[in-house]
């Protein structure tokens, strides 16, 4: 599945963004056209991928936003939406009239949330009333930037608004070239058992967990991943692959964090086995100089049996972005 980003520009300044360099390289005016949608979803189909994920930036402020996403779903695809779930009165009624009724198997969205203590009151109003909307079709989303976390509100705002009962967890990593805030290295075992302070939360509200890519595996205890494998459903993976990003110019890279690690155009590949293909092998290259974030990455049985990726590449090519070119060609930004 293919991210494709419908604007440039966010109502948000998140501390942890992953997208702040790729922002920060590109107009704020920048929105995609007609044009390069059709293109996307037919390069797509003809891959035989029939799922699509729409982002920004904020998705919702592309003035052709419901269009899309009516255009994508009349073709069968299915459309799944990040978004802060902060936009405008008019918006949010227009997209509830038209896209409240629509299968949750065909369309979904997913709301990155942040805690609303650390967040003004006008956002927190904007994001409650999207929930109270659309809660139905909505999975909560939480990104970890610091080791303290709370998740506390999440299972509040599932109970309040009628959410999926599944929360998708992604860890914030840096991004080389621009600071943004993310958890350390010497950070990370404090942030696994933070996660696990949550575990009768998970059970009594009967909510599942999901991992996205980067969290290493060796930072839990085995007693943890036991708990871990019940919150999930038994899908826990720890592996860290091409996102695959494609912009608003048609430009396309692996990830947000690695938005300027080997950044193509689409009309470079022929379909998204060769995108997957080309940034797996950049990976692997990577890993190859560094295999993890942690020393005992070389020779660990994970890592050998493919049960984890040893992190996010991004600290490998943040440690290799100031240092001379000596390592194997094709590690390093273009």
């Amino acid at each position: 599945m293919a991210n494709l980003l419908l604007t440039e520009t966010c109502v948000r300044s998140c501390p942890y963004c992953f997208a702040k360099k790729h922002m920060a390289d590109s107009a704020s005016d920048n929105i995609l056209s007609w044009e390069n949608l059709i293109y996307v979803a037919d390069f797509l189909e003809s891959s035989g991928d029939k799922h699509i994920a729409l982002l920004g930036g904020e998705p919702s402020l592309h003035p052709n936003f419901i269009e899309f996403i009516i255009y994508l779903l009349e073709r069968n695809f299915h459309v799944n939406i990040f978004t802060s779930g902060i936009m405008s009165e008019e918006k949010l009624m227009e997209s509830t009239k038209v896209l409240s009724g629509i299968n949750p198997e065909r369309l979904s969205f997913v709301c990155n949330l942040n805690n609303p203590k650390t967040s003004n009151f006008s956002e927190v109003e904007s994001v409650k009333r999207f929930l109270k909307a659309l809660g139905h079709l909505t999975s909560p989303g939480f990104n970890i930037y610091k080791p303290d976390f709370d998740l506390d509100f999440i299972f509040q705002y599932i109970n309040q608004f009628g959410l999926k009962k599944h929360l998708r967890l992604g860890l914030a990593h840096p991004i080389p070239g621009k600071k943004n805030k993310y958890v350390a290295i010497d950070e990370m075992q404090k942030m696994a058992n933070r996660l696990l302070e949550f575990n009768e939360h998970f059970a009594r509200f009967h909510v599942t967990c999901g991992l996205d890519c980067g969290f290493p595996m060796c930072v839990f205890t085995n007693e943890q991943l036991g708990s871990l494998y019940k919150i999930s459903s038994g899908h826990l993976k720890f592996g860290c692959g091409p996102a695959v990003d494609i912009g608003t110019d048609m430009s396309i890279w692996c990830c947000f964090p690695l938005s300027d690690f080997h950044k193509k155009t689409i009309f470079d590949f022929d379909n998204m086995h060769e995108v997957v293909q080309f940034y797996e092998e950049k990976q692997r290259l990577v890993r190859g100089e560094v295999s993890g974030l942690f020393e005992e990455c070389d020779n660990c049985i994970h890592a050998n049996d493919r049960l984890c990726s040893g992190g996010c590449v991004a600290h490998q090519l943040s440690w290799f972005k100031d240092e001379a070119m000596v390592r194997m060609e094709g590690i390093y930004y273009e």
